[in-house]
């Protein structure tokens, strides 16, 4: 474990599996203390154990980024048991409402936006509502490869709703930077993660079609997708507003 971030409090949306899991992993090993959120109180006890088996600090706080309550409330909870915010990364988002988007179901859309895109905006809002009272802080958004970057068939609603974080966090940064607020997102493409996989597949298969399909030929491993984040959040990233940083293996280069 290092120090980076010892002193620090960073809270993480959607911690429970996955990219989520491991970016608050991370921080908890600089030294920061971590806040977990997400809709379920399981897999989020999971992560707190993980933290603490590690030395590091973490508490499980369940809340629904769609709910504008729920995150006013798991924010003043969070200063509640650490005294300021300091860092938080918008992670929480759904891949759903596949299919051309000419049959889209409407229901799965406007479920799709509420958790990727109105989740991202909300989570902004009361953040940035506390950053202000504390002086400032660093806000990461989680956005995809498969947004701003690329287009993939059949995935017209999830490239939209990833595509206009991208432009919200942009935007977003323009707004807030003179306040000490500096914001930024992380574009990741193939991950080793199960979203990486197609029906069907085993390891081999998955890692036989990256490999043709991406320049670094495989999957980026969630270590690496770490270190980015770590590194925007770090004041070694002082002067980087507004960046959307795509970590793709060259997918889109």
């Amino acid at each position: 474990m290092t120090a980076r971030f010892t002193g620090k409090t960073v809270l993480v949306t959607g911690a429970g599996t996955g990219i989520g899991r491991q970016l608050a992993v991370a921080f908890a090993r600089e030294g920061a203390a971590v806040v977990a959120t997400g809709r379920s109180p399981e897999p989020l006890a999971q992560t707190v154990k993980l933290i603490e088996a590690d030395g590091g600090r973490a508490t499980a706080i369940p809340a629904d980024v769609t709910r504008s309550e729920d995150v006013a409330s798991l924010v003043a909870r969070t200063v509640a048991a650490h005294d300021r915010l300091d860092i938080a990364i918008n992670n929480a988002g759904a891949a759903t409402a596949f299919g051309p988007v000419g049959d889209i179901d409407e229901q799965q859309w406007n479920a799709l936006v509420a958790v990727n895109l109105t989740g991202v905006l909300l989570s902004m809002k009361h953040e940035i509502a506390q950053m202000r009272r504390d002086g400032g802080g660093v806000i990461i958004n989680v956005a995809s490869s498969l947004g701003a970057h690329t287009r993939v068939a059949g995935m017209g609603a999830y490239v939209a709703t990833k595509a206009a974080v991208s432009a919200l966090t942009r935007n977003a940064a323009r707004d807030h930077i003179r306040e000490g607020i500096r914001i930024n997102a992380i574009s990741p493409g193939p991950m080793d993660t199960p979203m990486s996989y197609r029906p069907g597949e085993t390891r081999a298969d998955r890692d036989a079609r990256l490999s043709a399909a991406l320049p670094a030929g495989r999957a980026g491993s969630l270590t690496e997708l770490a270190a980015a984040a770590l590194y925007l959040a770090s004041p070694e990233a002082s002067f980087v507003v507004g960046t959307d940083l795509v970590i793709d293996g060259g997918a889109t280069a």
